[in-house]
């Protein structure tokens, strides 16, 4: 999307493309599909669906020739919008295995390849953002789903997007 840059319609940067500079609702009325992007500054966040609903992929300057290179599912960009990390350059993120904020907490200030290895939970069901941004991936070693968090408060998965609590990895958003 060449965020700001351009999404392409095709692979490989081809077919009709549309430049974005600032968080895009809705972006149905510029392609109907989307198979390549390029980022030129920032991090983005991308939605599968209009009004940042849907499938989020967090993207960092670079060149994404297809949807697998931004480890998308379908060719379906309808929103995005732009990480802004006005916190300063410190992370810090706590999980509960109960909704709510209740259960066995867990926090950390670093990337972890793996929730059950590090904390032995297998569930995330509501967390903290006390700083910085993350993202938050459905199986361990950044991959699956994805879901983007900035600082504030989740009482239960769904505040973050996703359809259940399963929760294999995360990693702080540092690309700015």
């Amino acid at each position: 999307m060449g965020l700001p840059g351009q999404p392409r319609s095709d692979k490989n940067f081809q077919g009709c493309s549309h430049e974005c500079s600032t968080d895009s609702p809705d972006l149905t009325s510029y392609f109907s599909r989307c198979n390549s992007i390029k980022v030129d500054s920032g991090c983005w966040v991308l939605y599968e669906h209009p009004n940042y609903t849907g499938s989020q992929y967090i993207l960092s300057p670079g060149e994404y020739p297809d949807h697998q290179h931004w480890m998308g599912f379908n060719d379906s960009i309808k929103s995005c919008r732009s990480i802004k990390n006005v916190y300063g350059k410190s992370w810090k993120i706590r999980f509960y295995d109960k909704q709510d904020f209740g259960g066995q907490a867990a926090e950390c200030v670093k990337d972890c390849p793996s929730v059950y290895e590090t904390f032995k939970f297998r569930e995330l069901r509501s967390c903290v953002v006390m700083d910085g941004t993350w993202v938050l991936y459905e199986q361990p070693d950044y991959h699956g789903h994805q879901y983007f968090l900035e600082r504030g408060e989740y009482p239960n998965y769904t505040d973050w997007g996703a359809n259940s609590p399963a929760a294999g990895s995360f990693r702080m958003v540092t690309e700015l």
